[in-house]
C-alpha cells in the first residue's frame, strides 16, 4: 500500500509542476509580452519589427522631412492598400501605442512618397541634410516639356525624382509639380549617362515608368507604426489612379513649328469659337466625370490637340469618344439637365450610337461611341436623309491623361496611329473642307438602316 502511495503523490507532484509550468508559459505569452511589446501580429509585415531596415529607413526620413517642413504625403501602393484594409485600427492609434510594427515593415526595396513641389521652400538644404544624416541621395531631373522649342528656356531642368538610401532600404520621393488643370503630374524617371545604375533596383519602382497624372488628392494626418504621416484621405482612389496614370504631353516644339509654316488664326471670330468651344469641353466633361463615364477627346479635337495644342478654329464643333461599354441610360438626360439640349440620335446602343448635344453659340457637342472587335474598333455614322450606314475604323488603343486648354483629359496612347487612321498621312496639313463620308481614310460602308426603325434610330430635334 505504501508503494502505491509513492507513486500516486509523485504522479501528481508531477502532473502539478506541469500544470504550473504551463500556466507560467501562458501567462508570458499573453499578458508580459504584450505588455513589453514582443507580442506576434498575424499580420504579415510584423515578422519585422521595429529594428527593421524598412522601418527606419522610413522614420529619418518622415523626421527629416517634418523638420525641414518638407510637404510630402505616402504614395506607396502596398502601404495605403494595407492602410485602408486596416482603417478603423489606423484611425484609432495615437503615436507611441502601437506595439507591433504592421505596415512599414512588410519586406520590400522601396517606400514611396509624394512631395507637392509648388509648396516646398528649401530644396538645397534638405538635401544636404539628409547626407548627414546617412542618406545616400539620388536627384534626377530634366527639362519642363511645356517649355520645348523656346529657345531661351527649353534648357531649364526642373527635379522629377529624388531617392535616398539607408542601408539597404530606399525612399522613393516623386516630386509632383501642379499643372493649371488643378492636378499633380510627375515626370518620367530618365537615368543619365553618370547615373550608377547599381544604386537601387530601378526596375522595381512603381513611378517612373512614364510620367503621370493624378487628381489633387485631399490629405489627412494619421499614425502608422507610430510614425505620423500624412496620406490621401480616399487611399484606394489614389490606389486606382496608379496603372491608369500613364500621361502624355502636348508636342509643343512641333505644335510651335506647325504655326510657323501656318499663321494661327486670331481673328474675332476664331476667338470667339475656341473660348465656347473650351466652355462646351469643361461642361461636358463635368457632366461626364459626374456620371462615372470615362471619354477621350476624338476626331478634330484630337487632331487640334495634337498637331497643334489648341482647337481648330474652322471645326466647328467638340469631338468626344466613348466605349460603348461605359454607356449609361441617363447620359441624355444629364446633358440636358446641363443645359445642353439634345439636337440628333443616331443608331442605336446595340449599333452605331452617336449623340449630338447644342452648346451655346452655335457649338456642337458630338459624342461618338465606340464598339470592338477582335481586332480593331470603330464607331458608326448615319445619314439622316438615306438611313445609310457608315463605320470608322481604327487600330485598337488605350487611353493616357494629356493636358488641354487647362484640363487633365484623355487621349488614345496611341494617338498618331488613331489621327492617321481618321486624317491619313497628311493629317499635318490643314484640311478647310471635310466630307464626313468620304474623306476619311477609315471609312467604309455598312449598310442601311431598315425603314422600320428609322423612328428609333434616326431622332432629329
Amino acid at each position: 500500500m505504501s508503494r502505491i502511495n509513492k507513486n500516486v503523490v509523485l504522479a501528481l507532484l508531477t502532473l502539478t509542476s506541469s500544470a504550473f509550468l504551463l500556466f507560467q508559459l501562458y501567462y508570458y505569452k499573453h499578458y508580459l509580452s504584450t505588455r513589453n511589446g514582443a507580442g506576434l501580429s498575424k499580420s504579415k509585415g510584423s515578422r519585422i519589427g521595429f529594428d527593421s531596415t524598412q522601418w527606419r529607413a522610413v522614420k529619418k526620413f518622415i523626421m527629416l522631412t517634418s523638420n525641414q517642413n518638407v510637404p510630402v504625403f505616402l504614395i506607396d501602393p502596398l502601404i495605403l492598400e494595407l492602410i485602408n484594409k486596416n482603417f478603423e485600427q489606423v484611425k484609432n492609434t495615437s503615436q507611441g501605442s502601437i506595439s507591433q510594427c504592421t505596415f512599414f515593415c512588410v519586406p520590400r526595396d522601396f517606400t514611396a512618397f509624394a512631395l507637392q513641389y509648388h509648396l516646398w521652400k528649401n530644396e538645397e538644404g534638405w538635401f544636404r541634410i539628409a547626407e548627414n544624416m546617412g542618406f545616400q541621395c539620388l536627384k534626377i531631373e530634366s527639362k519642363d516639356p511645356r517649355l520645348d522649342g523656346i529657345d531661351s528656356l527649353s534648357g531649364t531642368e526642373i527635379p522629377l525624382h529624388y531617392i535616398c538610401k539607408l542601408a539597404a532600404h530606399a525612399i522613393h520621393l516623386v516630386v509632383f509639380h501642379e499643372r493649371s488643370g488643378n492636378y499633380l503630374w510627375h515626370g518620367h524617371l530618365r537615368l543619365k549617362e553618370h547615373i550608377d545604375r547599381k544604386f537601387v533596383p530601378f526596375r522595381k519602382l512603381q513611378f517612373g515608368r512614364y510620367p503621370g497624372a493624378f487628381d489633387r488628392p485631399e490629405l489627412q494626418q494619421v499614425t502608422v507604426d507610430g510614425l505620423e504621416v500624412l496620406i490621401p484621405k480616399d487611399p484606394m482612389h489614389f490606389v486606382e489612379e496608379v496603372p491608369h496614370s500613364r500621361f502624355i504631353e502636348c508636342r509643343y516644339k512641333e505644335a510651335r513649328a506647325f504655326f510657323q509654316q501656318y499663321l494661327d488664326d486670331n481673328t474675332v471670330e476664331a476667338m470667339a469659337f475656341r473660348k465656347s468651344a473650351k466652355e462646351l469641353l469643361q461642361l461636358a466633361a463635368k457632366t461626364l466625370n459626374k456620371l462615372g463615364v470615362p471619354f477621350w477627346l476624338s476626331s478634330g479635337t484630337c487632331l487640334g490637340w495634337y498637331r497643334q495644342c489648341n482647337i481648330i478654329p474652322y471645326s466647328k464643333d467638340v469631338d468626344l469618344g466613348i466605349f460603348i461599354q461605359d454607356y449609361k441610360s441617363d447620359i441624355i438626360l444629364a446633358f440636358q439637365d446641363a443645359g445642353l439640349p439634345l439636337k440628333h440620335k443616331f443608331g442605336k446602343v446595340e449599333d452605331s450610337l452617336e449623340l449630338s448635344f447644342q452648346g451655346k453659340d452655335d457649338v456642337k457637342l458630338d459624342i461618338f461611341f465606340f464598339y470592338e472587335e477582335t481586332d480593331h474598333m470603330w464607331n458608326g455614322g448615319t445619314q439622316a436623309k438615306t438611313g445609310k450606314k457608315f463605320k470608322y475604323l481604327f487600330p485598337k488603343f488605350t487611353l493616357c491623361w494629356t493636358e488641354f486648354v487647362d484640363m487633365k483629359v484623355h487621349v488614345p496612347c496611341e494617338t498618331l496611329e488613331y489621327i492617321e487612321a481618321n486624317y491619313g498621312k497628311t493629317w499635318k496639313i490643314p484640311v478647310k473642307t471635310w466630307d464626313w463620308k468620304r474623306s476619311p481614310p477609315n471609312v467604309q460602308p455598312n449598310g442601311i438602316w431598315p425603314i422600320s426603325e428609322w423612328d428609333e434610330v434616326i431622332q432629329l430635334y
